[in-house]
């Protein structure tokens, strides 16, 4: 269950026998660098800076699949325990008859409260790729009074089961839950690290062959509210091990016109979220991409926001991303459901396998929000190092360099950047990397956050069915 002991120090631990075993034997993978929410951490460095033809090699096969439930058909499929489907332009899935009643505890207000439940269980998915790791997403609307519980349970290649892990309890707002992780899930093969599942060993060959994913819906008694969920899914990934990745030829000049916003502008606001704006690079790409499709949160829900503060909708994305048991706004698919609770939105974490996918969603008009660490001389021009980073990318220069809007910078003015190709490529889509100090450290390989309206423009939709998310 829920420790007091924070995530990072645990995921810290992780990483560091992770790194002690690949100095012995390369092929160990390590689990996905996820230091705090994404402020630069300087390695060896000082603070940030104040400063279509042609296609690229083709993406390697059967690394990753996404799944995701969302029509009405998806939701009469799976197993209900006291939920309904509801059709309608955004087919969801609601809680008709409470299966039963149960007390939850919040470990982190000490407060215990009765609430009604229902459940939908997914059918078994089995991806197309053996998994050595699993991030769930989810797309929800949970009305005062309502939460929900994603968990996943799977077989593995020996054909043994998982026990039931939760993934996310999680609420659009903080009135009546905290929205948080569970730490201390494992079962000694495969451990949750915040929001993913990963298999402890990958060398030992064990994988997830199938999984299940599991919704609860929660209401308080008698009160006939119910959460609707749109969108439930997950992305389930075998990538190598690798230090570097295959260079990429250019395929792509192209521009999207992005809103920009500093983190930094933040520093010492409500340090309650992850010590203020120098944690806040998460909810600020993420903020920047709501914007980018013309939504943004109201005068009414922006009121709680010190009026002196610059971009309070930065402070409001901080405080509903944050994870209360990772005490920080980092949790990838908390960032994916705040997105999702402006009108008619999706949002899912997944995994792209190449700068050549990525360049399709740019020229279809979709930015992704891209995690990555480097060194402060791995990224030209970055000016500083960070053990777990977010940024927004939002196009390509003739050359082929990314441009993107990177929050580590010091104003909303420096925010768009121009990154070496060859340099920021690899930092993404890598699983290792040496640190400062010469130990081994974990890369994401390819995570990132993709966001777009219910009803997708067809050049955008073609290019996130090409991904296996429509």
């Amino acid at each position: 269950m829920t420790s007091s002991t924070p995530r990072r120090t645990l995921l810290a631990a992780a990483l560091a026998a992770a790194g002690t075993a690949a100095t012995a034997a390369p092929a160990v993978a390590a689990v996905p660098e996820r230091a705090a929410d994404g402020p630069p951490v300087a390695e060896g460095a000082g603070p940030a800076s104040a400063e279509g033809a042609g296609r690229g090699h083709a993406p390697a096969p059967g690394l990753v699949d996404n799944r995701f439930w969302s029509s009405y058909t998806d939701w009469r499929c799976g197993s209900t325990a006291g939920t309904k489907a509801v059709a309608g332009h955004r087919p969801g899935l609601v809680l008709a008859t409470p299966a039963g009643r149960t007390d939850y505890a919040d470990p982190h207000t000490g407060r215990t409260s009765a609430w009604e439940y229902a459940s939908w269980t997914s059918p078994v998915h089995t991806p197309t790729v053996p998994a050595t790791e699993v991030i769930a997403s989810w797309n929800a609307h949970t009305p005062p009074g309502t939460w929900l519980q994603v968990e996943l349970s799977g077989t593995y290649t020996d054909a043994t089961a998982t026990p039931w892990y939760v993934l996310g309890r999680w609420a659009s707002g903080d009135g009546d839950i905290r929205r948080t992780s569970v730490d201390d899930q494992t079962d000694g093969r495969s451990t949750v690290w915040t929001d993913t599942f990963a298999i402890d060993d990958a060398t030992s060959g064990l994988r997830l062959t199938s999984y299940r994913l599991r919704l609860t819906l929660y209401r308080a008694p008698g009160s006939g509210l119910t959460p609707t969920v749109w969108r439930l899914g997950a992305m389930a990934s075998d990538i190598p091990d690798r230090f570097t990745v295959p260079a990429s030829v250019p395929g792509l000049a192209h521009e999207l016109t992005v809103p920009r916003y500093s983190q930094n502008t933040h520093v010492g606001q409500y340090p309650e979220y992850d010590n203020g704006g120098e944690a806040w690079c998460s909810p600020t790409s993420s903020q920047m991409i709501v914007e980018y499709w013309g939504r943004r949160p109201s005068a009414e829900e922006l009121a709680w926001v010190n009026p002196a503060f610059a971009d309070p909708q930065v402070c409001h994305a901080a405080r509903f991303t944050f994870d209360h048991q990772y005490e920080g706004c980092g949790n990838w698919p908390f960032n994916a459901a705040y997105a999702a609770t402006y009108p008619d939105m999706n949002a899912v974490v997944t995994r792209l396998r190449s700068l050549t996918e990525l360049e399709t969603l740019i020229r279809a008009g979709i930015p992704a929000i891209t995690s990555q660490s480097f060194r402060p001389e791995e990224l030209t021009g970055a000016g500083y190092g960070t053990s777990g980073h977010l940024m927004t990318v939002i196009g390509f220069t003739t050359a082929g360099d990314v441009i993107a809007n990177d929050p580590a910078s010091p104003s909303n003015e420096a925010v768009r950047r121009v990154y070496q190709r060859r340099e920021w490529e690899n930092i993404w889509l890598r699983t290792k990397r040496y640190d400062a100090n010469g130990k081994v450290r974990g890369g994401t390989g390819g995570v990132c956050y993709l966001f777009w309206p219910v009803k997708p423009a067809p050049r955008q939709h073609r290019a996130l069915r090409e991904l296996g998310l429509l």
